[in-house]
């Protein structure tokens, strides 16, 4: 299964989004579900950090990524549309493919400081955030 999860701050802004396993629809290289689920977030980030100009705080390796950004830029439009749009195409592949794909929506604060960023900084509350 496929674990996607939206966390959002005290504020009820879009902080980070995570995805985690397999989807589990066909063999890896060949499963069109997890090649959704992957191109929509990448694009995101992408969106992100090019276009809205961010610098996030990744953490990727296979079969998983975080992908969290500053409280200070959870305001902007750019920022909104595109974590809504992502959002948006991520739960209609939820509700087309439900045995292989879960959204989940957490506190920011459920992120914990486990996972560590590209600068190799733990990815624990930023400044901010409660």
């Amino acid at each position: 299964m496929l674990a996607v999860t939206l966390y959002r701050d005290a504020r009820n802004r879009v902080a980070a989004f995570a995805a985690n396993g397999h989807a589990g629809f066909a063999e890896r290289g060949h499963d069109i579900v997890c090649a959704g689920v992957s191109a929509i977030l990448q694009a995101a980030r992408l969106g992100l950090e090019e276009h809205a100009g961010i610098a996030l705080d990744v953490a990727q390796q296979p079969g998983s990524m975080t992908v969290r950004w500053p409280a200070s830029v959870r305001d902007s439009e750019s920022v909104r549309a595109i974590v809504a749009t992502a959002a948006l195409a991520i739960e209609a592949i939820v509700r087309r493919f439900p045995d292989h794909v879960q959204l989940h929506r957490r506190p920011i604060s459920a992120i914990g400081g486990k996972r560590r960023g590209k600068t190799g900084i733990k990815l624990g509350k930023q400044q901010g955030e409660k």
